[in-house]
Parts: C-alpha cells; sequence; structure tokens
C-alpha cells in the first residue's frame, strides 16, 4: 500500500501507525507513532504544498500551475496553514528574566506568578 492509498482509506481521519519496518534490514519496529504533520494531509493537499515547495513559494507560478487566482492560492495555503502546529515565535520569557523583571519593579508580583506559570 502506497501513501496515497493510505490518506484515501483514512478519509482526513486521524491514524496512528503501530509498525514500522526498515526495507533494507528488514528490521521491525512497533509501537504507536503519529505520522508528520505533513503526512496528515489530504493528498490533495500533499500535491498542493509539494508543488508551492518546487515553486520556491512562488504564488504567481502556483497560479499558473493550477489554472486559479491569487486569493485562491493564498486561500488554500491559510487553510493549510491552519492545520500545523508551529514553533511558538514569542515564546514565554524564561524564569530568571520574569525575576530580574520583578526585581526591576517592570512587573508586579501577580504578574510574575502568571507569566512563570503560563511557561510550565
Amino acid at each position: 500500500m502506497d501513501w496515497q492509498e493510505l490518506t484515501d482509506l483514512t478519509r482526513g481521519q486521524p491514524f496512528v501507525v503501530e509498525r514500522v519496518r526498515l526495507v533494507g534490514s528488514g528490521v521491525a519496529v512497533e509501537g504507536q507513532f503519529e505520522p508528520p504533520q505533513l503526512a496528515q494531509l489530504s493528498a490533495d493537499d500533499q500535491v498542493f504544498v509539494a508543488a508551492f515547495v518546487r515553486s520556491h513559494g512562488s504564488i504567481k507560478e502556483m497560479e499558473r500551475i493550477f489554472g486559479v487566482s491569487y486569493p485562491t492560492i493564498k486561500s488554500r495555503l491559510n487553510r493549510i496553514a491552519e492545520q500545523f502546529d508551529f514553533v511558538d515565535t514569542d515564546p514565554a520569557p524564561a524564569g530568571a528574566d520574569v525575576v530580574d523583571r520583578l526585581r526591576r519593579g517592570e512587573i508586579s508580583v501577580e504578574e510574575a506568578l502568571a507569566e512563570l506559570e503560563r511557561s510550565r
């Protein structure tokens, strides 16, 4: 079974891979493995993302490939992006930073406690 067949079979439902076999060595590993986020996309969305990467992120090229307008490409990219967990670009401050700001009087004790709680 290839990946597309598996994607079609699951019909967008979450799934877990329980056995992986390394073809070269025949070694098999069993457990519960969540597939990567890209693999969890529908087959059509996987093709779309691959085309986007191959076109170096050029929306103009994507318009040409798929024969649709800029807003359609942007809308689909946004819809796909909503399905991914991204690295936090605004991480909670480190505990030492919070304590330093508290010492300098930049934040209150309540604010410091709240920030420390969020960073857990």
